[in-house]
């Protein structure tokens, strides 16, 4: 699978995509839409594309499939795509295959958005979508064990991007200030 076609006038920064990971309400989406019209890149999001693929939400997928089968469609979709200049969001638990570590790797460079678990909770209480693995009724309980869990295996990506509570275009700036500088 290929990007979309780069903007006129794009200069290139890299070869391949730059890959956001980080939890479930990190803003992986919303920063990586914004990072992508900074760097003048195109976006893709591993979640809206097997969406696309597999014709339904995410949540129905983890209901009908399993979340085991849902992370093999993850890989899946990082292995069709090529190597090519974007931004790339992914899905929270993508870090967990470690075949996805190689994917990365081939794709591009890895960044890691470390929010603080409290302002995590904070979001993921005030957000509409509901997260296929917080469907219980202590669910930041079982949101701080995915947290502990997954913490040291996004702190292997390539570049780790602590935001602090600044608003989008803050952080937006100096992510793309940082991937410039690399």
């Amino acid at each position: 699978m290929t990007w979309p076609a780069r903007p006129a006038g794009h200069v290139l920064l890299m070869d391949g995509a730059w890959i956001l990971l980080g939890m479930m309400g990190a803003g992986k989406s919303t920063v990586g839409r914004a990072l992508a019209d900074a760097l003048m890149l195109p976006f893709r999001d591993t979640d809206s594309i097997l969406q696309y693929k597999l014709g339904r939400p995410i949540q129905q997928l983890f209901s009908l499939y399993g979340e085991s089968t849902f992370r093999q469609h993850e890989t899946a979709i990082l292995q069709s795509l090529d190597r090519e200049p974007g931004v790339l969001a992914t899905g929270g638990g993508i870090v967990l295959a470690e075949a996805n570590w190689t994917e990365f790797a081939r794709l591009g460079t890895t960044i890691f958005l470390d929010i603080k678990p409290e302002k995590l909770i904070e979001r993921l209480q005030q957000s509409k979508r509901k997260r296929p693995l917080l469907l219980a009724e202590a669910w930041e309980s079982k949101f701080m064990d995915i947290y502990e869990t997954r913490y040291p295996i996004y702190r292997r990506a390539d570049i780790h991007f602590p935001l602090d509570p600044t608003s989008l275009e803050e952080a937006v700036e100096a992510l793309a200030k940082k991937v410039r500088s690399q």
